[in-house]
């Protein structure tokens, strides 16, 4: 399982100017967040104070699913999606560097 780093900036033109509409719009999306933590995908979630933009930690088997995943929040957010490695990954690597290096 890979997790990623997802910085999502909200588009102002897809969100709607009726308060209305954009309040039932948001809590559609914060109970989707909620059910995605429930099935472990979304594993932390932010948004910012200011609510311009956000953050998300989530984890999928491979590629082809994590796009699946950010395409279902098209347009209303844009992303920038990176995976990540974990304190553990990180030591990993580097031993493996250190132990290639001397070589």
């Amino acid at each position: 399982m890979t997790k990623y780093y997802v910085k999502w900036t909200v588009n102002p033109l897809e969100i709607p100017k009726n308060p209305e509409e954009r309040m039932k719009l948001w809590q559609s999306a914060l109970e989707m967040v909620k059910a995605d933590m429930k099935a472990g995908i979304v594993k932390e979630w932010g948004f910012a104070a200011d609510s311009s933009e956000g953050f998300g930690i989530t984890e999928f088997a491979n590629e082809t699913d994590h796009a699946a995943y950010a395409l279902k929040w098209i347009p209303v957010l844009n992303s920038v999606d990176k995976p990540v490695l974990s304190v553990d990954e990180c030591l990993e690597v580097f031993q493996k560097l250190t132990t290639s290096m001397k070589k």
